[in-house]
């Protein structure tokens, strides 16, 4: 079995591990489903037997002895339908659990830009698509189960008449091979709705997050425009696959059903013609109509396997991207120094400043671009390789420790830090090992907000914090990166969304709670700026002054335009 997600390169790939993994639960399931159907087939061969032979010779006990057989066969069908049908819904669900994990686990590392997916894009990979490419776990034993029916079907008819056998069997070729072309345009269909339908998902995404700076330069109704454009083309892509679905599913029926007729014709023509009996006539016309249903099974099946081979393909995307950075194995020293080295990377020329262990720094940089890298390159979404320079973590290079040190000894909390379902509680401390939730929630302000609910702490917030205002939503987000208690924390425009009054005294908790420990602010704010033991000015991509906030206001005109309010 495959282990590595990063080793699963195609669709196939996916799907032949889903295959192989639930190889056990899809025998079981195949055998259960698979005596349903056998039952079912049964059903109308055993009453063309009572009617050939009970009905007849007039014999009560022949009768009973029927009766109770056809009660066998009903208990069969009902129990293996119930219990073969649990077996594959189980390994379905648990199979699209894994697959929604492991894209999950993939989306938390940085995805490539070249691969072309946004965050709400993998978004929809971990849901629908991890869900319609776990189906093959019942799509396959359905097939089987239904082909079994078939031509346990074919050979009762065949004993009747081989006639009937050869025109059922002839019939189902001709039937699967007409709608196996048509599955083809289905999954082509499919694979473009996915992608449309992900893009447009991906551009809410982006709204949500940019709303407020889009509402600040009146960029709000091209953008609105823009995802509007998106969601169309989605729309009638939907529309385009809906109506071949459409086209697919009344096709499959007509071509069932004239099977069905053509059979029912001809054992009524043979009846006449004396070359069958009277139940052989009864078990021809009840098999007629009872293949309709594995037929139609038989016949939907391609359409689910072109969509879960679409999904698998678009999962692929994910779990074959290589890691934005191939990380070291070395932890960072005890200490909390933070070091940039001559880094040149993007709008950052030759950035060059150290912070020591315990010191809080603040961090103003002119064009707000400077800002963005050097936040994307502390939190590790800019590999080392894509930068000049380095940067040094207590000591180490950050492209020698291994991700999961990096985090736990460095946190960088962005300025649209994701809210998720839960409670306040679960959003602030999500691992539930924090010692320090009521004084992150003190320092960030969100006692206010806190006091306003029943139920405190445990208040539900939606997803992405949707009954929270934008204000409140940083303020969690603050808090939670509060909480975390971590030796070196760098937090980017922590304030943007809250009022004057709030943001002074949140720089004032924010220094009195990090004492001691590593703090670096990204901001513009002048009450952080003032509350930070030293300003470091980012203009042009390097550091062009440094000093209290307090002496650059008195000496500094540029810097005193640029901060103050």
């Amino acid at each position: 079995m495959t282990t590595d997600p990063r080793g699963l390169r195609t669709g196939s790939d996916i799907l032949r591990t889903a295959l192989r993994r639930n190889l056990g639960a899809m025998t079981s399931g195949t055998a259960l489903m698979g005596l349903y159907q056998a039952g079912e087939t049964a059903f109308p061969i055993a009453l063309g037997l009572i009617v050939e032979h009970t009905m007849q010779d007039r014999d009560p006990g022949s009768l009973g002895l029927s009766i109770a057989a056809l009660a066998v066969i009903i208990t069969t069908v009902s129990l293996s339908w119930r219990f073969g049908m649990r077996i594959l819904q189980k390994a379905n669900t648990t199979e699209a659990h894994r697959w929604r994990v492991r894209v999950a686990a993939c989306g938390l590392q940085p995805v490539p830009r070249d691969v072309g997916l946004k965050s709400g894009e993998v978004l929809t990979v971990a849901t629908e698509d991890a869900d319609q490419t776990a189906d093959i776990i019942e799509v396959v034993p359905l097939l089987i189960s239904s082909l079994v029916a078939v031509l346990v079907a074919a050979v009762a008819l065949g004993l009747a008449d081989v006639r009937l056998g050869l025109l059922v069997i002839v019939g189902t070729v001709a039937i699967l091979s007409v709608l196996s072309v048509m599955s083809r345009r289905i999954g082509s269909g499919t694979r473009e709705q996915q992608a449309r339908v992900a893009r447009a998902g991906a551009k809410v995404a982006d709204l949500i997050t940019g709303l407020r700076p889009l509402h600040g330069f009146g960029g709000n109704h091209a953008a609105f425009r823009s995802y509007r454009a998106l969601s169309t083309e989605a729309k009638q892509q939907a529309v385009t696959v809906a109506r071949v679905n459409g086209v697919y599913a009344g096709t499959a029926l007509a071509l069932n059903a004239v099977l069905a007729a053509a059979v029912t014709l001809t054992a009524g023509l043979l009846a006449f013609e004396g070359r069958i009996t009277i139940g052989e006539l009864v078990t021809a016309v009840g098999l007629a109509q009872f293949i309709m249903e594995p037929l139609r099974l038989f016949s939907e099946m391609p359409k689910y396997v072109m969509t879960a081979r679409a999904s698998a393909d678009r999962m692929a995307l994910v779990l074959a991207a290589p890691p934005v950075t191939t990380p070291g194995r070395e932890h960072p020293a005890p200490g909390g120094d933070l070091e940039i080295d001559g880094v040149r990377y993007g709008s950052l020329r030759g950035l060059k400043f150290q912070v020591h262990g315990g010191e809080f720094v603040a961090i103003t940089a002119y064009q707000p671009r400077a800002a963005a890298d050097l936040a994307s390159i502390l939190a590790v979404n800019t590999p080392p390789e894509a930068y000049e320079g380095v940067v040094r973590v207590s000591g180490r290079e950050i492209g020698d420790l291994s991700a999961e040190a990096v985090r736990a000894h460095m946190l960088v909390n962005p300025y649209d830090g994701e809210i998720f379902a839960g409670t306040f509680r679960t959003n602030i401390d999500p691992s539930g090992t924090s010692r320090t939730v009521p004084e992150a929630v003190e320092a960030s302000m969100l006692t206010d907000v806190v006091a306003l609910h029943r139920d405190g702490l445990d208040h539900v917030v939606r997803d992405r914090g949707a009954n929270l205002s934008g204000g409140q939503r940083q303020r969690l987000s603050l808090a939670r990166a509060l909480a975390a208690d971590t030796d070196v924390l760098v937090l980017h425009d922590p304030t943007t969304a809250v009022d004057a009054v709030t943001e002074q005294i949140v720089a004032r908790n924010i220094a009195g709670l990090r004492r001691g420990r590593t703090t670096v602010v990204i901001t513009s704010s002048p009450a952080l700026l003032d509350a930070a033991d030293r300003v470091l000015v980012l203009d042009e991509g390097a550091v062009t002054a440094e000093d209290t906030h307090r002496n650059l206001l008195a000496k500094d005109e540029g810097y005193c335009l640029a901060v103050a309010r």
